[in-house]
């Protein structure tokens, strides 16, 4: 099956208007917050200090809840695809992604930290990928101009304006598949979502006497760019409801009304 999915880069609607007035964006914190470069240095001590446990930690984890499966069926990937991975850390997910586009394909994965780089460039080095790249830059300015389909696992709860990057990577591919926290679920997983997000609260900038709030307001407004910009959109949930994966295909102008 072929699948015209390539489509130029442009900034979206959304991101130039707010960056044009000034005025906050849906769903999305008051622009004041939105610091591009302060938030980049934020990811980058957050996950630089502790890299080589984050390792350890998502590899063990990967399989837990068949969240990350679920991530790689919903980008619905054919051989010889382009996928590109936002946040994609310590490389934890380019096997699956490697084996769904096929030899023919390619994998590329995106972060900001320099540590989680190097030990995802290792474990490209150490299998012989020769189809897989890893590439430092912010996912909030991305360095790639297309793709078939875009991946970014637990990334937007990072962002204080999520809905314009995800409005921005719908311009970038056809396929945009987004993992989140989702608060809101089962009383016990929800305590321990929040016993989490409070020890990474700088990592995830929550001043917020409720960090399950602000989550499940960015998660929102992830899920709300998909629905803005693509043609359809489906979800999953995952761990007791405190994982959804939102997948959006095709672009706003396929949408049947």
């Amino acid at each position: 099956m072929t699948r015209d999915r390539r489509r130029p880069r442009s900034r979206s609607a959304a991101s130039r208007s707010a960056a044009g007035t000034g005025e906050a964006r849906p769903g999305g914190d008051p622009p004041a917050a939105a610091d591009d470069e302060r938030v980049a240095r934020r990811i980058q001590r957050g996950y630089g200090a502790w890299a080589r446990v984050y390792d350890w930690f998502a590899r063990a984890t990967a399989s837990v809840g068949g969240v990350r499966a679920g991530c790689v069926r919903a980008l619905d990937l054919d051989p010889g695809d382009t996928v590109v991975e936002f946040g994609c850390g310590p490389g934890v997910n380019a096997p699956a992604l490697r084996e769904a586009v096929g030899p023919t394909g390619r994998v590329v994965g995106v972060d900001i930290t320099g540590a989680m780089l190097d030990r995802a460039r290792g474990l490209a080095e150490r299998r012989g990928w020769e189809n897989v790249a890893f590439v430092r830059g912010d996912a909030t300015d991305p360095p790639v101009r297309s793709a078939d389909a875009v991946l970014a696992t637990f990334v937007t709860s990072l962002f204080p304006d999520p809905y314009a990057v995800v409005s921005d990577w719908c311009d970038l591919a056809d396929g945009v598949v987004v993992a989140a926290f989702a608060p809101r679920g089962s009383r016990p997983a929800n305590a321990a979502l929040a016993a989490f997000a409070r020890l990474n609260g700088r990592l995830f900038d929550l001043d917020s006497d409720d960090p399950l709030e602000r989550l499940d307001a960015r998660t929102a407004a992830a899920g709300r760019a998909l629905a803005d910009r693509t043609g359809t959109v489906s979800e999953e949930r995952y761990l007791f409801g405190t994982i959804t994966v939102r997948a959006g295909h095709g672009s706003s102008g396929d949408r049947r009304e």
